[in-house]
C-alpha cells in the first residue's frame, strides 16, 4: 500500500514539473496552427486594389473580406478599421489565364486551363520594434480547369484560390512558415 502511496507522489510531482515547464515557455499555442504574439489584439486589412492587366471585378472585394474572415475567425484578435496592432494592405498584381495541357492533333488546343492569381502582400507587426517579423511578400496560387472557357467555372475557382493565398499570408504572418 506504501509503494503504491509513493508511485502516484511521484507521478503527481511529474505532472506538476511537465505543467511547470510547458507554462514558463514563451510561445503560445494554439489549435488553429497560428501563433498570435503576446500582447496584440487587434489587426486590420486595408482593401486589396486589383491591378492585373485582366480583371475579375468581384476579385478585390472577396480576397480581401475572405482574409478579414480567416483572422476573424482562427483567432482572438478584434478587427479595427485602421492602424491594428497587425496590419495588412496590398495589391493584386496578376490575374492570368493560361494552357496547362494542350491536345495536339490538326488543331492544338488546350485540353486544361490554369488560372493564377498572384498578391503581394506587406504585413506588419507594430508590437515587433525590430521589425524582423514584418515582411513584403508576393504569393501566387493557381488552379487548373478543364477546356479554355472559365465563364461557367470562375467563381468557384477563384473562391478556391483566394482561400489558399488567405491560408498561406495567415501562416505566413502567424505561424512562421
Amino acid at each position: 500500500m506504501k509503494v503504491m502511496y509513493n508511485q502516484y507522489k511521484v507521478f503527481g510531482l511529474m505532472i506538476c514539473l511537465m505543467l511547470c515547464i510547458i507554462q514558463g515557455c514563451g510561445v503560445k499555442y494554439s489549435f488553429t496552427g497560428g501563433s498570435i504574439p503576446k500582447g496584440m489584439t487587434t489587426f486590420s486589412v486595408s482593401y486589396f486594389e486589383n491591378l492585373s492587366p485582366l480583371v475579375y471585378t468581384p476579385l478585390s472585394q472577396n480576397f480581401t473580406e475572405a482574409l478579414k474572415d480567416k483572422i476573424r475567425t482562427q483567432s482572438n484578435l478584434l478587427q479595427v478599421n485602421d492602424d491594428g496592432q497587425a496590419s495588412f494592405e496590398g495589391v493584386i498584381t496578376s490575374y492570368n489565364i493560361g494552357p496547362a495541357g494542350v491536345i495536339s492533333g490538326t488543331t492544338d488546343r488546350a485540353e486544361s486551363s490554369r488560372l493564377t492569381i498572384t498578391v503581394k502582400v506587406k504585413y506588419i507587426n507594430k508590437l515587433d520594434p525590430t521589425g524582423e517579423s514584418d515582411f513584403e511578400q508576393s504569393f501566387t496560387q493557381f488552379r487548373d480547369f478543364s477546356g479554355s472557357d472559365i465563364t461557367a467555372q470562375e467563381a468557384t475557382i477563384n473562391k478556391d484560390i483566394i482561400a489558399m493565398l488567405v491560408d498561406d499570408i495567415y501562416n505566413r504572418a502567424f505561424a512562421n512558415w
